[in-house]
């Protein structure tokens, strides 16, 4: 199981590891939710103060997931970006589908993308270049470890 401090050491790892790697974003994007929270402590690290959001809905529950990962609105508009350099920040390459669409989605968009996941998982399709720690096991993370406050609230957009 993670712990919050891990949060904080994984993003900084993974940041130093950008840095040392020579790699400089001009932005990181976070992959909604559990991406969220690493894209900041990445951002913040790196100093990198342009920060997106991606929603893409996978799963849905303990290792159960849709049959192919959807974007959400609201969708980017990547229009301006062609020169950007983009970081991609999740917080668990599994299958490596949602990594992947995200990775599909920025193609011709902008100049480069990489990814940085704090776990990486050996049947990922996408095998990340920035990684805090590789694991075949299910990672309960502390964010996501208790049920939600709000259950059964459908929300419009």
């Amino acid at each position: 199981m993670m712990v919050w401090d891990d949060l904080g050491l994984g993003g900084r790892e993974l940041a130093q590891a950008v840095y040392d790697d020579g790699y400089r974003p001009d932005m990181v994007l976070g992959i909604a939710r559990g991406g969220l929270l690493v894209a900041g402590a990445i951002g913040y690290a790196l100093g990198v103060k342009n920060t997106f959001t991606m929603n893409v809905e996978f799963y849905t529950g303990v290792d159960e997931r849709l049959e192919v990962p959807m974007i959400l609105p609201p969708v980017p508009d990547l229009v301006d970006f062609a020169d950007f350099k983009v970081l991609v920040a999740d917080d668990v390459a599994d299958t490596g589908a949602t990594l992947r669409l995200v990775q599909e989605f920025c193609a011709g968009k902008v100049a480069e993308v990489r990814c940085a996941v704090l776990y990486e998982k050996p049947r990922s399709v996408v095998k990340c270049e920035y990684v805090w720690r590789r694991t075949d096991r299910w990672i309960t993370f502390p964010w996501s470890a208790e049920e939600a406050i709000l259950q059964g609230v459908s929300h419009a957009l």
